[in-house]
């Protein structure tokens, strides 16, 4: 306000205008009237005297200012008091003396709360429940949930809480500080809070009263004045910043705790004390707290999961305590997010803005439980109370949740709600639900891009087309990989990106974090999200493209570590993608062991340059799937100049290439049998002879086998040593060498169906680790260069006189011990390598004619896809494999172990005929006689 000052007044009528004026009167006009100069000088000094005064005391007088010592100001009064009467003539100061001490006394009278509270009316009974069968379904609902957490990480009664050791002293110096603070709008409970504050068993250290956009902001401050306590103060603001402002002040403490508490909550006088202490504890140190909160949606029969607020429905959840239904807590309980009030460290506050909330309208609640749990690990627990004691409550009256609600009645915010805790639950929250409910799925895709869930659409929909396998899809969402368009390229209806079933996850990257030049928030929040998913649904293997971005591929490898059951991620180039569809009919236990394995490479050669490039070619043309693959080349000494720079020249681009040549001739036994040895009980060798030549599909038939018959721990075959790329067109170990078609002898199992054969394969083969090892100790002990001194004859067997094969002693340990080699079976013959029967240590040029019909060895290779060829599309149970002896007959595999005790020429002496040797499969070396089965 400006006040006039006009020098020709009198200062008795100059006074009394300016007075009338400041009280909203009328001041009489006077007639001018001439003055002294000395009067508007004292009147100015009065003026100053009384602004300095004013100023200082009010300076004084503020709450948040603590001074040490009171400073004295009685030397302003008494200049103030000398001064009057010189510049205020008497007739005016009497005229005007009670004007002034009204002034005076609606000024620097206190206000007293007595004065200015007010409270809610609660003039209704608490609500209760009569439905009989809902109280039952909550009562059981809360009793699972109790006794699973009961069993799996404790619950403790508020007793025993307190009895737990904590980091903070109630009593001594190490007494922690906690801010409180009081959003409030419209309710008028401001003055309980205050009164149960300030009579707490632990004091706070600052209590803030937030207005943000209340019509009650007047009252609210004066409230806040009438206690005169330099500890509370009153924050306001004309802009609603909603249910998010008071956890934006809540990182303007310094305090080590804060308390935030809504506008309905009255908290037990001894509330402080018990939070602080709990909080202190090692087992809830990382942990938000409250005296209410919500268990989210269980999921119904129809795999869909209800609204949060769905009558009548067991699976809507829990909310706790609940007095409707006569359901305390007496026991610390977990829950999905707490309500009305959250005690947490200072620190803590900060995950709440990691992710940009889904609204700001409401849900911050969710999203702050929501965010702790996914960045930081933290749980929310609603405390226990006791019963009989009131001060124990954090909410002591909670029918004021019944005056004036908000958030929970109105449709609209029920269905922001539900679409809020649903997009939290996509994302990677694990609910109660999830927790008391593993999954176990077979896969989880991720897809960064709409291009790349087109590439992994075939894949994605054969699992979810195989009956008894699950697999969903994760997508980046925000501006990577929009849902919407994701489920179109899919050929799903868009609806699926909002219905409340799990089929699709939208991360909605990009749009919760932001707008971002740097990799951390993609890499973040893959990561987080991913972890949390894969722990609600226990996936056997995350699948996505080769080619994803490298950050993006660096966080699925950290989420897929998390998890201890096992989840392997799976990189897959796109080419390759629509090959192995067969990934479907495996087990989910044999999927997680996608990575496990090592295949390497290994070539024997010499001097067939030729050979040996159409060899790499045909490798390099083949289908890999993202795997690692090992390649060496065992060269002996007198190899020629033409294949040492061939080797050297050669580009491996899926693994490690290796050199080895010998210094002395080893022929072709050591080239063979020295070409490779495990590192490891997952190391495989691949063993070709350079005028071998593979099919595209080999690796493919390779990895599958293994994983069917040998990587799935439902599969017991410990009889198989090898599998073998090449299907054989005679039967080799007899001197006729009849010709054998599989395909027709096998015909009324099923003409393609793979076997088991006793017969080793030398033109391309995977060997087993355990047995390799083994293979070398036999060959140690049996080798001679004189055919007829070996001690082995098998009956029958034109084997017995081969001289220089590494395979002849191969072929004498699988026949004593009843080992097997699993065979492919197509038609015509087609197999995934074929032998070219080319000049070498075994063919001569001048034998290969007359001894050696290539008709009998080339087989066509496999250029399509093998798994239609399968019986019904897949490999066949292990159970279901026929098994053939050495000589093509059909024998179980426990006659082919009896041959081979009955044979008893092995390296240790069983005088039993139904025992065979065992060995330590670590050194290979033989330890005793066993029973077989």
């Amino acid at each position: 306000m400006r006040f006039v000052r006009n020098p020709n007044n009198r200062s008795g009528d100059y006074l009394e205008g300016m007075l009338s004026d400041y009280f909203g009167g009328k001041a009489k006009v006077k007639a001018t009237k001439t003055g002294c100069s000395w009067l508007v000088t004292a009147l100015t000094c009065l003026q100053l005297a009384f602004a300095v005064y004013a100023t200082i005391l009010l300076y004084y007088m503020s709450p948040p200012v603590e001074l040490r010592t009171k400073p004295e100001f009685t030397w302003a009064t008494r200049i103030a008091r000398n001064m009057k009467q010189f510049v205020i003539p008497p007739h005016v100061h009497g005229r005007y003396q009670e004007a002034a001490s009204l002034i005076t006394a609606e000024i620097f009278s206190p206000i007293t709360p007595s004065q200015v509270c007010e409270h809610e009316r609660i003039d209704f009974v608490q609500k209760k429940s009569s439905d009989v069968q809902m109280i039952q379904l909550k009562r059981e609902l809360y009793d699972e949930i109790l006794d699973f957490q009961s069993k799996t990480i404790g619950t403790e009664t508020l007793s025993e809480l307190m009895a737990m050791k904590s980091q903070w002293d109630m009593r001594g110096p190490n007494r922690p500080k906690v801010t409180v603070l009081l959003n409030h709008f419209k309710r008028k409970t401001l003055c309980s809070q205050l009164d149960s504050l300030l009579q707490q068993s632990l004091p706070f250290h600052q209590v803030w009263v937030l207005s943000f956009g209340s019509p009650n902001e007047h009252s609210l401050k004066r409230i806040v004045e009438s206690y005169n306590d330099s500890r509370i103060s009153f924050i306001s603001s004309s802009y609603d910043f909603k249910y998010y402002g008071r956890f934006q002040m809540a990182l303007q403490t310094e305090a080590d705790l804060v308390y935030i508490v809504d506008d309905d909550m009255i908290p037990g006088k001894k509330m402080l004390q018990i939070l602080s202490h709990v909080a202190g504890t090692e087992k809830y140190k990382n942990s938000v707290l409250g005296s209410i909160g919500r268990i989210l949606p269980f999921r119904q029969k129809d795999f869909t999961f209800p609204s949060y607020r769905k009558f009548r429905s067991k699976e809507a959840g829990l909310y706790l305590p609940d007095p409707a239904y006569d359901i305390t807590v007496q026991k610390i309980v977990q829950v999905d997010f707490l309500s009305s009030s959250w005690f947490l460290s200072a620190e803590l506050v900060k995950a709440l803005f990691i992710e940009t909330p889904f609204t700001f309208m409401t849900g911050e609640d969710l999203h702050l439980s929501y965010q702790l749990q996914k960045y930081r690990n933290a749980g929310s627990f609603v405390l226990p109370v006791d019963p009989t004691d009131k001060e124990t409550w954090g909410d002591s009256e909670h029918r004021l949740a019944y005056v004036s609600e908000t958030t929970v009645i109105f449709k609209d915010i029920v269905q922001v709600r539900d679409d809020q805790w649903w997009r939290a639950l996509s994302t990677g929250y694990v609910t109660q639900w999830a927790a008391i409910y593993p999954q176990k799925i077979d896969a989880l895709f991720y897809a960064h891009s709409v291009d790349e869930v087109k590439a992994l659409a075939p894949l994605l929909e054969k699992f979810r087309s195989s009956v008894g396998k699950k697999a969903y899809i994760v997508v980046s969402g925000g501006n990577f990989c929009p849902c919407e368009d994701a489920a179109a390229a899919l050929n799903w209806p868009k609806s699926v990106c909002k219905e409340r079933r799990f089929k699709i996850f939208d991360l909605q990257i990009g749009a919760l974090s932001g707008a971002s030049n740097s990799e951390v928030p993609v890499l973040q929040a893959v990561y987080s999200s991913l972890k949390g998913l894969i722990k609600i649904h226990n996936p056997s293997v995350i699948i996505t493209v080769t080619d994803i971005d490298p950050n993006v591929k660096k966080a699925l490898k950290m989420a897929s570590e998390t998890n201890a059951n096992g989840t392997a991620l799976v990189l897959l180039p796109r080419s390759s993608v629509s090959k192995i569809l067969w990934m479907a009919d495996l087990r989910s236990t044999a999927l997680q062991n996608w990575n496990r394995m090592r295949i390497s490479v290994n070539i024997i050669t010499q001097s067939r340059a030729p050979s040996l490039t159409r060899l790499l070619k045909s490798l390099s043309d083949a289908y890999y799937i993202g795997d690692e693959i090992p390649i060496s080349f065992n060269m002996d000494s007198k190899v020629d100049e033409a294949t040492i720079k061939l080797v050297d020249s050669f580009e491996w681009l899926h693994g490690p290439k290796t050199l080895r040549r010998r210094i002395i001739q080893g022929g072709l036994i050591r080239a063979v049998s020295e070409s490779w040895y495990p590192t490891s009980d997952d190391d495989f060798g691949l063993l070709l002879e350079d005028d071998i030549e593979v099919s595209p599909y080999y690796y493919l038939w390779i990895k599958y086998a293994l994983l069917a018959y040998h990587y799935d721990p439902q599969v017991s075959l410990p009889e198989l040593s090898s599998i073998s790329l090449y299907t054989p067109r005679l039967v080799e170990v007899v001197k006729e060498r009849p010709r054998w078609n599989p395909t027709v002898f096998f015909n009324r199992i099923h003409p393609n169906t793979p076997y088991l054969h006793q017969l080793p394969c030398s033109w391309g083969a995977v060997f087993f680790p355990k047995h390799w090892r083994e293979f070398y100790v036999y060959m140690n002990m049996r080798f001679t260069e004189d055919a007829k001194a070996n001690p082995v004859q098998i009956p029958k067997s034109r084997t017995n006189g081969w001289q220089a094969s590494w395979k002849k002693f191969l072929i004498d340990m699988m026949y004593l011990r009843g080992y097997v080699s699993l065979y492919p079976n197509f038609p015509n013959q087609a197999s995934f390598s074929t032998n070219h029967m080319e000049p070498g240590a075994h063919v001569s040029a001048k034998d290969n004619v007359v001894r050696h019909d290539k008709a009998d060895f080339e087989v066509p290779l496999l250029t399509e896809d093998f798994r239609t060829l399968l019986p019904n599309g897949k490999l066949p149970p292990a159970s279901k494999l026929p098994s053939l002896n050495l000589f093509n007959q059909p024998v179980s595999l426990k006659g082919l172990k009896a041959a081979g005790a009955k044979l008893g020429q092995d390296v240790l002496p069983c005088n039993n005929a139904t025992e065979i040797v065992t060995v330590d499969h670590i050194t290979g070396l033989p330890q005793q006689c066993s029973k077989f089965i």
